[in-house]
């Protein structure tokens, strides 16, 4: 759905221009201010000016799409083009367990959700930081995640991006798993570059670009927008400066490798002018996935938002209005890489096992609304409306019998039954329910095989990595 027509499409085009050209955007990275210097920006300090027409031609050299390989080729993903991908959740430091208790992340639960992920027919990666291992120290926590992350799934995954040596560890990770060569030309992650809005890229983000871009590895470009806060108190205003901060990170990418695939990508909220707390489920935030989506496909970029998000700290009827409503606008905008669809409470602040549950299984809905419908058996139809007499009923003609389990959607999730089987079956609510299937799931789950040798290379990596890390951040 396109909300804008071309007129305006053009008008948040010229004022992002307009400030990128006057105002700049930092870089505060001394390698990257030598490299847009020597392709010839305007430079002050860390102040990068870009002419328009230089930052398209950049921006130009991006791919449309880009094919993520996973380690089973059955789950090898493109990412653009007219698809969209559902992804899990990013960066919780804590999460709502299966007894109701909120508590810090662990690295158990870190591996867990990977399991969850790579069994969920409706998710299209394992994940990147699904939680926070709290009892890991941050300097080491990378190798853990991405390590869980090689070994219980078989999806594509994200890399570590808090440190050039990090992103450099995720790299050779992948490596070991799909070999060094191979990983340093062919996409196998997707990696995540937050703008610190307003108008800076910092050292941290700029590094991991250049680590990832390098090896022609996905970027997602995406500024962290809190609108009233760090962006106007304004829907458009918050759109131009998301604009601006994803299409400068974009051509910074091909100022390190042209042709890298990179994303145009935003991680949207409102702040409630009352308490400054951020907003996960306004009408706003649809609008602004709405408009950035269409602005990505002005450019012709792969899109990235995020979607099943909420201020709740429960699995409520909040949870489900904000993360039902979120999604249907980031389904109906057209974008491409859909992060933060499971799980998702109190603004990326907790994961949840239940509503990772629920949350899934409206994805596998969210995929059929998506899918639109079928003409293809309509004449086997038009034959049974013939055969049923007036009055009389479907339920038992051939193309019902051979249609009924896949015609329309039956959650298991969402109870359709009447009140008096509900309260024989134990009366139990949605995140109830969700709870008992996600401890089948963790307890049917099997791991994905992976070669005796390549397991071994990468416990080796990662005890000896462990060892030469601090504990503490320096």
């Amino acid at each position: 759905m396109d909300l804008l027509d071309d007129e305006q499409v053009q008008r948040i085009h010229d004022a992002s221009m307009d400030i990128i050209e006057e105002v700049g955007v930092e870089f505060r990275c001394d390698d990257a201010i030598g490299m847009w210097r020597a392709a010839g920006a305007d430079i002050d300090g860390v102040t990068v000016r870009i002419d328009r027409e230089h930052l398209m031609s950049l921006v130009g050299t991006a791919p449309s799409s880009y094919t993520m390989v996973a380690r089973d080729p059955a789950h090898t993903v493109t990412v653009g083009d007219g698809r969209t991908i559902f992804t899990p959740s990013y960066g919780a430091p804590y999460v709502l367990d299966l007894d109701g208790v909120r508590r810090p992340a662990t690295l158990q639960d870190f591996r867990d959700f990977t399991k969850l992920n790579h069994l969920s027919p409706a998710l299209h990666m394992s994940g990147g930081v699904v939680c926070e291992p709290m009892d890991v120290p941050v300097p080491k926590r990378h190798l853990y995640m991405t390590e869980s992350l090689l070994k219980y799934s078989s999806k594509p995954f994200m890399g570590a991006v808090t440190s050039m040596d990090r992103a450099e560890d995720s790299l050779h990770m992948a490596g070991i798993v799909f070999g060094q060569d191979f990983v340093r030309e062919t996409t196998v992650m997707t990696c995540l570059a937050n703008a610190n809005t307003p108008l800076v890229w910092d050292k941290t983000m700029l590094d991991s670009v250049r680590v990832f871009a390098a090896a022609n590895q996905a970027t997602l470009f995406s500024p962290f927008v809190l609108g009233g806060a760090s962006t106007p108190a304004s829907t458009v205003g918050a759109v131009i400066q998301v604009n601006i901060e994803a299409l400068t990170g974009v051509a910074f990418s091909q100022l390190v490798r042209t042709g890298a695939p990179a994303l145009y990508g935003q991680w949207l909220s409102t702040v409630s002018m009352r308490t400054g707390a951020p907003q996960a489920g306004t009408p706003e935030i649809c609008h602004m996935n709405l408009l950035t989506a269409q602005m990505a496909r002005h450019y012709n970029l792969p899109s990235r938002c995020s979607g099943s998000c909420t201020s709740s700290k429960m699995v409520d009827a909040q949870a489900g209005y904000e993360a039902a409503r979120n999604m249907y606008g980031v389904l109906m905008a057209g974008t491409n890489f859909v992060l933060s669809t499971t799980g998702y409470l109190e603004s990326a602040m907790c994961q949840s096992y239940a509503k990772w549950v629920l949350d899934s299984e409206q994805l596998e809905l969210m995929y059929q609304l998506g899918s639109g419908v079928s003409f293809d058996d309509l004449d086997e139809v038009l034959d049974s409306m013939r055969s049923v007499p007036a009055g009389g009923h479907h339920l038992g003609t051939e193309h019902t019998l051979a249609n009924f389990q896949t015609a329309f959607s039956m959650p298991e999730m969402m109870n359709s039954d009447n009140y008096e089987q509900w309260l024989a079956d134990g009366s139990q609510s949605a995140e109830e329910r969700a709870a008992a299937r996600c401890r089948q799931m963790l307890d049917e789950y099997e791991e994905p095989a992976l070669d005796d040798h390549v397991r071994e290379e990468l416990d080796d990596y990662v005890a000896r990595r462990d060892a030469e890390l601090p504990d503490l951040v320096t």
